[in-house]
């Protein structure tokens, strides 16, 4: 059906190799082997394809699926593919209206966590007109950026750089990737919105856009999941994603990184983002990250490198010091937690004491 969800798959025995390989989605994914005769059986010129590094549908029948051209997406960027014009004219006519969420999500997970050059995969798209259906990252295009900040154009080429500069880096945990890889590809989303020409300077400012970025950045995931945990975990990396910089110019001291901590939950994860936005500005060469080095450092001294602060002061404190739950109870944990931000207290014997001034006051 046109939702892509009721139907039952039934094979057909009578179907020829070449009938078979006539539904498949590229001929480089219609090449087989007969199992008797170990022949290679290649009706679609798939081989000549693949030694070209091209990305070509097999027959009509690729419309069927729409997701097809979210494959193509992907393909393109794992295997340093290029569409064949053909391919990419029948891929403007589909669209993934009726497709479900949950294999669009599957298709841009492996742009993210496969792709060694996701930025094709993104141009592709854009090639078969497809970025209209993801609107937060169409919007990027001819997005202009300050140029002595940003040489290398606007904020859809310096996302595509910088998505291309995360796949360099990738640390091999799924997860992590993920996460890391998603921030970068959404944050600069509310330069979108946020970005004017400074008149009294006449250079192009975008202030507030991490903070904007984020209900933006949350409509683009919204398309692809329903995970509560992707949005708790992206998000704060796309508000966050310039905190770096600003708190090593400061010289921030430790309450500052603390609550960075507590805002991002992985202040390693941060650090990865903000690495990916330094590169990706080419012709600037990038030969070093000291504002990143520094805060994971500093992090790291303090035990909160890949986590918040953990609260010390907890509700059993409160009870044991006779305090009944009640209204007040989550408020004086509140303002006991950001008491320890702020380094009032490191330990439980030190906790404990504070706790016990602030009931007498």
């Amino acid at each position: 059906g046109p939702k892509h969800t009721d139907f039952v798959v039934e094979g057909d025995t009578s179907m020829s190799p070449r009938e078979a390989a006539s539904r498949r989605d590229f001929t480089i994914n219609a090449i087989s082997i007969d199992p008797l005769t170990d022949e290679l059986l290649d009706p679609y010129n798939g081989v000549i394809d693949l030694k070209a590094r091209r990305l070509r549908h097999v027959s009509d029948a690729f419309s069927e699926d729409p997701l097809r051209v979210l494959r193509g997406m992907q393909f393109v960027a794992r295997f340093n593919l290029e569409a064949a014009p053909e391919t990419i004219t029948l891929c403007r006519e589909l669209s993934p209206e009726h497709l479900p969420s949950e294999r669009l999500w599957e298709e841009w997970k492996k742009l993210i966590l496969k792709g060694t050059q996701p930025s094709k995969g993104l141009l592709f798209l854009q090639a078969c007109n497809w970025l209209q259906y993801f609107p937060e990252i169409e919007a990027l295009v001819g997005c202009e950026q300050d140029p002595e900040w940003h040489p290398e154009g606007d904020v859809w080429t310096h996302t595509c750089h910088c998505l291309d500069a995360y796949a360099c880096h990738r640390i091999g945990d799924e997860w992590e990737d993920l996460i890391v890889g998603l921030a970068v590809l959404c944050h600069d989303m509310g330069k979108a919105v946020s970005s004017f020409v400074d008149e009294k300077t006449g250079r192009i400012r975008s202030p507030r856009h991490d903070v904007d970025g984020v209900p933006i950045a949350r409509a683009f995931l919204e398309r692809l999941t329903r995970q509560k945990k992707i949005f708790a975990e992206v998000l704060p990396l796309v508000e966050q994603h310039m905190r770096p910089l600003a708190l090593y110019r400061d010289g921030a001291g430790d309450a500052a990184i603390r609550r960075l901590a507590a805002r991002v939950k992985r202040v390693d994860r941060l650090t990865r983002v903000a690495f990916a936005d330094k590169l990706g500005r080419p012709p600037i060469v990038v030969d070093d990250f000291p504002e990143g080095d520094w805060l994971l450092k500093k992090a790291t001294e303090l035990a909160i490198e890949d986590s918040a602060p953990k609260p010390i002061l907890l509700g059993r404190h409160l009870v044991e010091l006779g305090i009944k739950p009640g209204p007040n109870f989550g408020k004086i944990l509140d303002r006991a937690y950001e008491a320890q931000l702020e380094g009032e207290f490191t330990d439980e014997a030190s906790a404990r004491s504070y706790l016990e001034d602030i009931i007498k006051t």
